[in-house]
């Protein structure tokens, strides 16, 4: 199926070069002079890469050939394993395979797996994820005028910004997308 530089969106995966890829932002630019065009930030499927490139506006491409099945991550040992949560099936991924999904992910959680061509190539995360504190500085007291924050890494091994106030062993939701800290889900004891 193609569409066309019109139908562009963020996180539509397209065909270029042969090699899938995901839309990760664009924009439609209409210059006084020429014609108008479509410019657009390119993430390879497969590789992580990021790429730019500029499509004439009204030209097409092709989408993606895809599958995404529902698993759940199982442990890690130098792979990653998942289960399908439907067929029971087990399937291992590379390191680069789940790309920057590994800094969120701990056991039971539920991601879909992404199947192009019949294997698996990529991991979706949740927008959001829950995790608890491990190792951060303690807040020094009368240091929160400011609203300052402090680096504080997580059970999966990711480091995010934390405000001074949490201490270890508290539990934060994590926004996946942007790394970002939104709020403490339990406080620790």
């Amino acid at each position: 199926m193609q569409v066309s530089t019109a139908e562009f969106r963020k996180g539509l995966r397209i065909v270029f070069d042969g090699e899938p890829y995901n839309i990760v932002d664009f924009q439609h630019v209409k210059p006084g002079k020429g014609g108008a065009f479509v410019r657009t930030k390119l993430k390879h499927m497969k590789s992580g890469r990021v790429i730019d490139n500029t499509f004439r506006s009204g030209e097409k491409v092709g989408l993606v050939e895809f599958e995404e099945k529902h698993m759940q991550f199982l442990y890690r040992d130098d792979r990653y394993n998942f289960m399908d949560t439907e067929t029971y099936e087990q399937v291992s991924l590379s390191e680069n395979e789940v790309g920057d999904a590994r800094f969120y992910l701990k056991e039971d959680t539920e991601v879909e797996v992404l199947y192009i061509a019949g294997s698996p190539t990529s991991v979706e995360l949740p927008n959001f994820v829950e995790l608890s504190i491990v190792r951060t500085d303690p807040g020094v007291r009368g240091d929160t005028a400011q609203g300052g924050s402090k680096p504080a890494t997580l059970e999966t091994g990711a480091v995010v910004q934390v405000p001074l106030f949490l201490s270890e062993g508290d539990v934060v939701k994590v926004d996946t997308r942007t790394g970002e800290y939104l709020g403490r889900v339990a406080a620790a004891g």
